[in-house]
């Protein structure tokens, strides 16, 4: 086996399990954040409805680290949040590790008002 799809395996499994455990309704969305190797993206959606209600993403942001980057993603998709009159949601990693940009949405959003 190899190490890329050990590393492949590895994050379906963990995406499966926090999947398993997160529903997302109108009231309280999912914040699914998705991290690839140059962006970052975040969507706040529905899943009793099957509805994306608000995405953000930092492609056409070209300035700063990509942790800056990821601290304006988490900071836009809670205003978007705010003008929908969300407050809650349930955090989504994507069987991504809590850690770096991840980290750095979550923690961005939740200090710009969203509860989770």
């Amino acid at each position: 086996m190899s190490k890329t799809t050990h590393k492949t395996e590895a994050l379906q499994r963990r995406h499966s399990k926090v999947r398993s455990r997160i529903i997302g309704t109108a009231e309280k969305p999912r914040l699914s954040v998705y991290r690839s190797n140059n962006y970052i993206y975040a969507q706040l959606i529905d899943d009793s409805k099957g509805v994306t209600i608000a995405s953000v993403s930092d492609i056409k942001e070209t300035t700063g680290t990509k942790i800056e980057r990821a601290v304006k993603v988490g900071n836009a998709i809670a205003g978007e949040a705010k003008k929908k009159g969300i407050t809650k949601v349930a955090f989504d990693r994507g069987g991504f590790k809590f850690w770096g940009r991840i980290k750095a949405v979550a923690e961005s959003a939740r200090e710009s008002g969203l509860v989770f």
